[in-house]
């Protein structure tokens, strides 16, 4: 499988990354194992979990079971190498360690507590899940207003952070740094105060993108193509709409529709005109939307890695043969010509 850099940091990521959100509520630990040990075997080299996942349903009592049963699956096979781990600390108002904040002092407690957990001795790619501050994302874009934020007090923010990943860095626990759900402001400071000293440098943001959810094409992609922060996709077929497998009403039994109706906010009225719009497009060229959704997606400028995932096995035979699939010039501008016709469906 293709690689490419991850940020500066010396590593090469599998253009695939396989997401582990629905291990331990929609998936079976036996199941989570099947789809690592699959993965590697198409020659995935990374893979992406959480301290509060799973999701689908997000609850208290779960929290940390995906990673948990990443750590078994390290424990028994002994393969702990074959993979590049990436894995988050949550932002305010999660389950996890009762929805504190992000803190210099919480970082180690979040560390220590994924490090167990995982039984690893270092995790290889350290992320910020969400700022405290908020963000664009989660559907929050329609009524988002930073006005009232303190510019001086989340940039001493960061450098406190930085000091105290760094500490980590050094102390073996983690290797690299990433954001997630953060924006162009956000991103371009972190860059600045790590090369000011502060510490570890952004290596990549894992931020939602599809093709009905393009907001890093904007003044995102710019800054991080020139700072050489990579992109990490997460919710690349959009829930599951980009499959088609919810057009005209259709709800699938285990489903995310099924589990969480309004799928976080994307089921929207104008959503399934826009999947109708790019099916469309996708028959016309004899694809499968699925594939067609993750082909565009790895193509894009400044991605890095798509984030696969998928709840049961022939789910994830599908997105795997996406990798090799190359979309004609033709396809891509039609592509383009839908979403001016469709844009931000939800």
């Amino acid at each position: 499988m293709k690689t490419r850099p991850l940020g500066r940091t010396g590593l090469d990521v599998t253009v695939f990354c396989l997401g582990s959100m629905t291990w331990g509520t929609q998936n079976t630990e036996e199941e989570g194992h099947g789809q690592i040990e699959r993965a590697i075997e198409a020659g995935i080299n990374f893979i992406d979990t959480a301290e509060m996942y799973p999701v689908n349903p997000i609850r208290a009592e779960t929290v940390g079971l995906t990673e948990q049963i990443i750590g078994n699956w390290f424990e028994k096979s002994g393969r702990r190498d074959e993979l590049i781990l990436a894995t988050k600390h949550s932002g305010a108002g999660s389950f996890a360690r009762d929805g504190a904040p992000i803190t210099a002092k919480s970082i180690p407690e979040a560390i220590e507590g994924s490090l167990k957990r995982l039984k690893t001795d270092v995790i290889d790619l350290y992320q910020f899940h969400w700022p405290n501050r908020g963000s664009y994302h989660f559907r929050k874009m329609w009524n988002y207003d930073p006005s009232s934020q303190n510019a001086a007090y989340t940039q001493q923010h960061m450098e406190d952070c930085l000091g105290t990943l760094q500490k980590m860095v050094d102390q073996g626990k983690i290797k690299h740094f990433g954001l997630s759900n953060e924006t162009a402001w956000g991103t371009t400071k972190w860059v600045q105060h790590a090369e000011a000293g502060k510490g570890p440098r952004v290596a990549s943001i894992q931020n939602e993108y599809s093709l009905l959810a393009r907001y890093y094409d904007t003044d995102l992609a710019e800054a991080c193509v020139n700072e050489d922060v990579g992109l990490l996709s997460y919710t690349t077929l959009a829930a599951g709409l980009l499959t088609g497998k919810y057009q005209k009403g259709q709800i699938p039994e285990g489903s995310r529709m099924a589990i969480n109706g309004d799928l976080g906010g994307r089921k929207t009225e104008r959503v399934f005109d826009a999947v109708d719009a790019y099916q469309t497009l996708a028959d016309k060229y004899g694809l499968s939307l699925t594939q067609m959704s993750l082909a565009w997606a790895r193509d894009r400028p400044g991605m890095c890695s798509v984030i696969i995932g998928a709840t049961t096995m022939d789910q994830l035979e599908e997105v795997l043969c996406a990798h090799d699939l190359e979309l004609p010039a033709e396809l891509l501008t039609e592509i383009d010509e839908v979403h001016k016709q469709h844009p931000l469906p939800f």
